[in-house]
């Protein structure tokens, strides 16, 4: 039975100030953590770029950069167990679910040692281990296989929230709504993270949308949604734990709508003539979410210029050895394209 009231949308908290985390929000240790897995992100979006221009990644290639905030505060709302699965920008999230970065910079290049063992490239890695259910090609897709996972957490009764990513011009396909409709009917524990970086392809949500508030789009299905400071990895964090708490006590399904932005085009071969560099200049400049982390971690007195240098060329270090290790990693033999193809009985 469809609860009452719950078509109304609720309003995000107000993001801490600099130098302040919410009353309950994460210690200076961890805060310091969420910087350092975003700019490992940062780091290794920028290189897997440089390889790609090289000509050692192949088929398509979707940064991350200026989304970091996302999936590291999402990550840090998870549970064990719990799943996620998002589309085809997923370099981000498997950094933020902690797999090794040179399986997922080997992924790229199609070698062996990847993370999919050469298999997925840059669009479809998975890690079981790592509850992480790929990245997906198909625009949209991945909101009914994500729902499907929701569903069988439900039919368990494990207390596992699915958490499903997409972006805002997924949120325009049909299956996202056939998604929503089963999620709210069956009370199912998912949380829809709609990360809107403002341009889908390279269109305008304006143009493309006839309504922005995308944390709206689940009201006829009487699903709530918020909008949120997607630049902001302890606003994301703490809407995520929300959400979480919603969908795992079995409230049924929440949308959380991350405001973001991206700076690159949409892949590695889209020039991202539809903006201005003006346009991209200013958004880094104000909100930056790695910058903006560390101004507050340096007005609180939990980082300083010479442990953000530190931290850097840690995070440097450790992406030049991952594009080493994945330049020079074995690629598959020809035999495994017939592998993989079916899961095989367990006895």
């Amino acid at each position: 039975m469809a609860r009452q009231g719950a078509s109304r949308t609720a309003k995000v908290a107000p993001s801490a100030k600099a130098g302040r985390a919410p009353a309950d929000g994460p210690d200076g240790p961890t805060q310091v953590g969420f910087y350092r897995s975003m700019l490992l992100i940062r780091r290794f979006e920028e290189r897997a770029g440089q390889l790609y221009g090289m000509g050692l990644i192949g088929g398509f290639c979707h940064l991350y950069i200026g989304q970091e905030a996302i999936a590291v505060g999402m990550q840090a709302a998870k549970r064990e167990g719990d799943q996620a699965i998002t589309g085809y920008r997923e370099h981000g999230h498997m950094l933020a679910a902690g797999i090794d970065p040179r399986a997922v910079m080997a992924e790229l290049t199609g070698r062996v040692e990847g993370v999919s063992h050469g298999k997925g490239g840059s669009m479809h890695m998975f890690s079981i281990k790592a509850g992480f259910y790929g990245g997906h090609g198909i625009v949209g897709a991945q909101v009914s296989l994500g729902t499907g996972l929701a569903l069988a957490n439900h039919y368990r009764n494990d207390g596992k929230v699915a958490f499903v990513y997409f972006g805002d011009g997924a949120a325009n396909q049909g299956q996202v709504y056939e998604s929503f409709n089963m999620a709210e009917l069956w009370s199912l524990p998912v949380v829809y993270v709609i990360e809107n970086n403002q341009y889908a392809m390279g269109t305008s949500l304006a143009r493309s949308s006839s309504e922005t508030h995308l944390h709206r789009r689940g009201a006829s299905f009487n699903i709530p949604g918020v909008e949120v400071d997607g630049m902001d990895v302890l606003a994301v964090r703490e809407a995520g734990l929300a959400a979480a708490e919603h969908a795992r006590s079995g409230k049924g399904p929440f949308i959380l709508e991350m405001k973001t932005y991206r700076y690159r085009g949409h892949s590695m071969s889209d020039p991202g003539k539809y903006r201005t560099r003006e346009e991209i200049d200013a958004v880094r400049k104000a909100r930056d979410p790695i910058e903006h982390l560390q101004e507050r971690l340096e007005s609180a007195g939990l980082l300083d210029e010479a442990a953000a240098k530190a931290i850097d060329g840690e995070v440097k270090s450790i992406v030049a050895d991952a594009a080493e290790f994945a330049r020079t990693a074995p690629e598959p033999d020809p035999a495994d394209l017939y592998t993989d193809v079916y899961s095989e009985a367990q006895a």
